[in-house]
């Protein structure tokens, strides 16, 4: 009986595949997640945009030297980390344990250069007097949702890079297969994704042109 069963939830136009919306629980947990998570980010950018647009005389403190060559670079090696999980991920499915560590050390590197950026990028914006609390061109509010925003993505990246870490050594073990790697893809995928939407909204519309 559970073999008919079974064979009935086989579709023969997929190739011996279940039901395509069959999913594990892991990659189901990550789905959930990234649900919540994409809720609360869209909820600050939300409120960042409503702020920007309801407060006269909102700051544009980024030049093109450094902050936004800076951000550019960082969404540089975002971008390019995506295509080193991309390539680990790929790695994994085909059970090679050497290539699958290889792009995700890669991949660890991107979000490492990443971090070391932003800090610098942070650094120079305090040596010119913004904080949480103030700024010197009088809108309190931009110091605190510019950081808020920021530093919650970046926390997020250094969560995936320690996530990434201990998936390169469980790889390295045999403790964790194709479909943990490919888990662990979905959550660095969305921190990039996310990245995408910080960098114009907050970035690229906040540059000072003269």
């Amino acid at each position: 009986m559970a073999n008919v069963h079974a064979e009935s939830l086989r579709m023969p136009e997929w190739e011996g595949g279940v039901l395509p919306y069959s999913v594990g629980h892991k990659k189901l947990g990550m789905w959930l997640f990234i649900v919540s998570d994409a809720l609360t980010f869209s909820a600050l950018l939300f409120g960042y945009s409503y702020l920007r647009v309801s407060t006269p005389n909102w700051p544009t403190p980024f030049h093109l030297w450094p902050s936004i060559a800076f951000s550019t670079l960082m969404t540089f090696c975002l971008l390019s980390s995506s295509l080193t999980m991309v390539l680990g991920v790929n790695a994994a499915q085909r059970n090679d344990r050497a290539g699958t560590i290889k792009w995700i050390l890669l991949t660890i590197a991107g979000g490492v250069t990443f971090m070391g950026l932003h800090l610098k990028e942070w650094s120079n914006l305090f040596q010119e007097g913004i904080t949480l609390v103030s700024n010197p061109w009088g809108v309190p509010q931009f110091g605190a949702t510019f950081f808020g925003i920021t530093g919650l993505h970046m926390f997020h990246v250094f969560t995936g890079v320690l996530y990434l870490a201990g998936m390169a050594i469980g790889v390295s073990r045999g403790r964790y297969g194709a479909e943990h790697v490919e888990v662990c893809g979905l959550y660095w995928h969305f921190v990039d994704l996310v990245w995408m939407f910080v960098f114009p909204l907050i970035y690229l519309l906040s540059v000072k042109m003269h």
